[in-house]
C-alpha cells in the first residue's frame, strides 16, 4: 500500500451553476476547468464505482457525504477502466486513506485522469438548491481558469444539457468481448452496451452464463450471431427519447420471443420499444439507499440507483402492447417513479436501478436468477 501525507491542494476554485448561484472552495484533483449537469449521489461509500460508472458520462458529481476518500484508490474496484464523471465535488476529502487495498489516494487519482473536482463548500446546501431547483448545468474552475462570474456563468450556459443528449455510443465497447462463465457454462447471453458496468456481466457469469458483450450500434444479427439464450440491454448515459437504434433492436427481440432483461438505460429502452414515453426526472435517483417495491412479491429493498430519466407508464394495472400485456413490476417508494416493467405474455422484464451494485446493497441480485429463471423455461 502507499499513501501520501502530501497536503490537499489549497488552489482556489469555484463552481458555477447556470442559474447564477456560486460556490468557492479549493481545487480538487486537476486544476482547470470542467461542464456537465450538476447531479448529486447519496451513497455514503462506494464512490470508485460511482466514478467508474459510464452512466455517469457528462455530469458533475456532487457527494452527499461530507467525508469522502477514506479508503482511497484501489485497482479491483473500477466498474470500466475509467473515470467517466465530467467533476466531482465533495465536501471534505480525506488527507490519508486507510485501508490495506489502497494504492494511491482519491486526489491523486483524480488528477491522473484529468477530473476537476471542488472541496470545501456547502454540500448540504448545493444538494437542497439542486432538489428544490433541479438538476442544471455546472462548471467548476480551478486556477487559471477562473475569470469574473459572469464570464464563468456564460461559459456554463453555452454547455448542451442532457435533454436530448446521445452519449450511449461515447462510452460503449467498440469491439465486442466475452466474458466466459464461472465453472460450468449454462448459457450464451448477447448484452447489448450502452454503458455496461464490469460488475453485470460477472454476476452472469457467477450464474453460469458466457456473455458476449456488443457495441450499443450491435445490429439484430450481431445479436442473433451468438446463438443467445437470451438478450440484456445495459445500462448507459443520455436521453433514452434518442435511442431509435437499441429501440428497433429491441424490438426485433420482443417479436423472436428470446428471454430478455434490461437495467437502468435497457428500462427506458424496453418502455419505449412497448410504446410507453419517457421524461427526465426534476433531480434523479443517485445513490445506495433508494426504497423500491417489487409488486409481484410486496417486499421493499433498498437499491442502488443512478438515472435522470423514467418511464412514463400507467401503475394502475396492466396496459396492452403490440408484445402482449406489459406491467409495473417495481415502483419507487420515495416518489413512484416506474422501477421496473414486467410482459405477461413474453420471457421479457427490466428494472430501473442497479441489481448488480458492486457497492451494494444486494437485495436485487434476485433478479439475475429470475433471468436465468426465464431462459431455463425457454429451453424446457
Amino acid at each position: 500500500m502507499t499513501t501520501s501525507n502530501r497536503g490537499l491542494n489549497t488552489a482556489p476554485a469555484v463552481l458555477v451553476l447556470e442559474d447564477g448561484r456560486t460556490f468557492r472552495g479549493r481545487a480538487y484533483g486537476a486544476v482547470g476547468e470542467t461542464f456537465g449537469e450538476a447531479v448529486f449521489s447519496t451513497g455514503m461509500t462506494g464512490y470508485q464505482e460511482t466514478l467508474t460508472d459510464p452512466s455517469y458520462h457528462r455530469q458533475v458529481v456532487v457527494m452527499t457525504a461530507p467525508h469522502v476518500g477514506n479508503t482511497g484508490v484501489n485497482d479491483e474496484d473500477p466498474e470500466s477502466k475509467r473515470i467517466w464523471v465530467a467533476g466531482y465535488v465533495v465536501r471534505d476529502p480525506a488527507r490519508v486513506p486507510s485501508n490495506w487495498r489502497s494504492r494511491r489516494t482519491l486526489d491523486e487519482e483524480l488528477a491522473a485522469q484529468g477530473v476537476v473536482g471542488i472541496s470545501a463548500i456547502d454540500t448540504r446546501a448545493l444538494t437542497r438548491h439542486l432538489r428544490e431547483r433541479g438538476a442544471m448545468r455546472v462548471g467548476i474552475f480551478s486556477g487559471e481558469a477562473i475569470a469574473d462570474e459572469a464570464a464563468l456563468l456564460a461559459k456554463v450556459r453555452a454547455v448542451p444539457q442532457m435533454k436530448g443528449a446521445d452519449l450511449s455510443g461515447e462510452v460503449a465497447t467498440t469491439e465486442r468481448y466475452v466474458v466466459p462463465a464461472i465453472g460450468t457454462k449454462k448459457f450464451t447471453v448477447a448484452a447489448v452496451d450502452l454503458g455496461i458496468k464490469g460488475m453485470t456481466p460477472h454476476r452472469m457469469a457467477e450464474r453460469g452464463i458466457e456473455v458476449h458483450v456488443l457495441p450499443a450500434n450491435a445490429t439484430v444479427e450481431d445479436v442473433y450471431a451468438v446463438n443467445p439464450d437470451g438478450v440484456f440491454f445495459s445500462n448507459g448515459p443520455g436521453d433514452p427519447a434518442t435511442a431509435d437504434h437499441p429501440v428497433s433492436v429491441m424490438r426485433a427481440v420482443l417479436e423472436r420471443g428470446t428471454p430478455l432483461f434490461g437495467i437502468c438505460f435497457g428500462n427506458q429502452i424496453l418502455g419505449r420499444a412497448l410504446g410507453f414515453g419517457t421524461y427526465k426526472l426534476k433531480y434523479g435517483h443517485r445513490g445506495i439507499n433508494q426504497p423500491v417495491q417489487d409488486r409481484t412479491t410486496g417486499k421493499v429493498e433498498v437499491t442502488a440507483h443512478n438515472h435522470g430519466f423514467a418511464v412514463d407508464a400507467p401503475l394502475d394495472g396492466p396496459s396492452d402492447t403490440p408484445y402482449g400485456r406489459v406491467e409495473v413490476s417495481h415502483v419507487c417508494l420515495n416518489d413512484n417513479v416506474v422501477e421496473g416493467l414486467h410482459l405477461l405474455d413474453r420471457p421479457a422484464f427490466s428494472v430501473q436501478y442497479h441489481p448488480e451494485a458492486a457497492a451494494g446493497p444486494h437485495d436485487a441480485a434476485y433478479l439475475f436468477d429470475r433471468f436465468v429463471s426465464l431462459m431455463e423455461g425457454q429451453r424446457a
